[in-house]
């Protein structure tokens, strides 16, 4: 049966929304493939050492095994927990040349740059791994680009970029700082031989002029625009971007509403554009007599984050691993059931109750491939391989 419509009327739309269409295929590729961590592990660059994440999984497991029953996790939970701490405790390692590191004189950051590189040359040890440097706001741009140079003529001299490097950028107060910071690792290529686009970086949202433009524009869209396809990740700053907002210490935290209102714009500017989400870092510590109690903060605001379709968290301390993977591996672990159930369904086209769309169908494969990825699951219990799973995420399948 034929429509009414001549072929004139198709080709004029085709015609009209090619820009637009190209527009729309290139700043929205859809989610990356490849594994994100679970976490980001902050570590000031005069601490970092060769046996660094040996010993930050040593002060876990030490933590853990004592008293880590008192958790009442699941068996199944636990024992991944222990395994994990033993086998690859940090999977995402920062060696933190700005707030966490301080000012310590030119002379020494050069130093400590060089020799980061180095060890970090020779060391290795983690699927992800970078460094944070200093901003790019006038009083601290030359400092920050030297200090990425000097860490990479360390690092490069005898070897070569990891997989999985990714560099920070911290305390962005204009979109021009990114564009510039694009420039910069762009012009680094060049100078030490590097592919096009292999430099690429993080941008941290912890400032309000990074959610909000002076112009009343969402900044934090035009941010992942400027870097030239360079963003692989925002990431939210809990403290700062608080303080900023003028909230009081006692109640700068990961769940005030402040903290959720950037959260939500950073997930609406990210989403489908390939860029990932970090949430921050909560400051309290499981040291001394407070272990327990801030290892139930830690498993609420973990588990609250991931809920919130916020995949992975900054973490600060050898102790706070174990809660770390603790809730991870329990979100997973206790939707896994269901999610696999529906996405069967789905893929045999039965009644289940639920009518799922594609769209949904995509979620549920790409929630299974982070559970299988972070070590929550194996693909031995899943009624999917993770080619499978990838085809569901591509909506190819």
């Amino acid at each position: 049966m034929d429509g009414r419509l001549a072929e004139d009327v198709y080709a004029a739309a085709d015609a009209r929304l090619v820009e637009a269409d190209a527009r729309v295929a290139a700043r929205y590729p859809g989610e990356p493939s490849g594994r994100q961590p679970v976490h980001t592990v902050y570590v000031p660059a005069s601490q970092y050492r060769t046996r660094l994440v040996a010993d930050w999984g040593k002060q876990a497991m030490r933590v853990f095994m004592e008293q880590g029953e008192a958790l009442g996790l699941d068996e199944a939970v636990f024992e991944r927990v222990r395994t994990k701490l033993l086998m690859e405790p940090i999977e995402d390692l920062r060696i933190d040349f700005e707030d966490g590191y301080g000012k310590p004189g030119d002379d020494v950051e050069d130093k400590d740059a060089v020799a980061a590189g180095r060890t970090l040359a020779v060391t290795g040890g983690t699927p992800f791994v970078g460094i944070r440097f200093k901003s790019f706001e006038q009083a601290t741009r030359r400092r920050g680009i030297r200090t990425l140079d000097l860490f990479l003529s360390g690092l490069l001299e005898s070897g070569a970029l990891p997989a999985g490097f990714v560099v920070t950028l911290p305390k962005v107060t204009a979109v021009e700082q990114v564009a510039a910071c694009a420039e910069v690792l762009g012009r680094l290529e060049s100078a030490y031989g590097l592919r096009e686009g292999e430099l690429r970086f993080e941008v941290q949202i912890e400032t309000s002029q990074s959610i909000l433009g002076t112009d009343g524009t969402v900044a934090v869209a035009r941010i992942i625009q400027a870097a030239a396809g360079r963003c692989t990740g925002l990431h939210y700053g809990t403290y700062d971007y608080s303080a900023g907002l003028g909230i009081s210490a006692e109640y700068q935290s990961m769940d005030h509403p402040a903290a959720d209102f950037a959260k939500q714009f950073m997930q609406v500017a990210a989403a489908g554009t390939g860029v990932r989400l970090s949430d921050g870092s909560t400051n309290k510590l499981p040291v001394g007599d407070q272990v327990l109690p801030a290892w139930q903060e830690h498993l609420r605001l973990v588990r609250r984050s991931l809920e919130r379709g916020f995949y992975q968290g900054w973490d600060l301390h050898p102790h706070q691993l174990p809660t770390r993977f603790a809730a991870t591996y329990a979100f997973f672990r206790e939707g896994f059931p269901a999610a696999s159930q529906r996405l069967k369904a789905y893929a045999d086209r039965a009644s289940s109750g639920i009518l799922d769309e594609p769209a949904t169908a995509q979620a549920l494969a790409t929630y299974l491939l982070r559970g299988l990825d972070c070590g929550a699951l194996d693909e031995s219990e899943s009624p999917f391989d993770r080619a499978t799973l990838d085809r569901y995420v591509r909506r190819v399948a």
